[in-house]
């Protein structure tokens, strides 16, 4: 689905279905805050209130993990956002709309 990190491809490599017309915007990078922080903050919370580290291990422990799951979801996230578009017809995904017009693979 995708050509590099989060640039969707014009088409589907498999099937062929066009998905230039998607627009994910700024889904995926709030759904994978949201998700991120209700990952990380109970454990987080939890070693501050059972050992109270001092803050540069929190900060040693913590951001490399945010940062390394934020870049696992945000392509795994944005895949489902796309996906949830297509399924839903929404944003040029439906064969019968208007708004496939202009599509490279429908011109004659």
């Amino acid at each position: 689905m995708f050509s590099r990190f989060l640039k969707v491809r014009d088409a589907c490599a498999s099937c062929g279905e066009a998905l230039y017309h998607h627009r994910a915007d700024d889904a995926p990078p709030y759904f994978t805050i949201f998700i991120v922080g209700h990952v990380m903050i109970p454990p987080l919370m939890w070693l501050e209130t059972a050992v109270q580290p001092a803050i540069w291990l929190h900060l040693l422990l913590w951001l490399p993990l945010s940062v390394l799951l934020t870049l696992w979801l945000l392509p795994i996230v944005k895949g489902a956002i796309v996906g949830l578009q297509w399924a839903n017809y929404m944003h040029g995904f439906d064969p019968t709309s208007d708004e496939r017009e202009g599509d490279p693979q429908l011109e004659p």
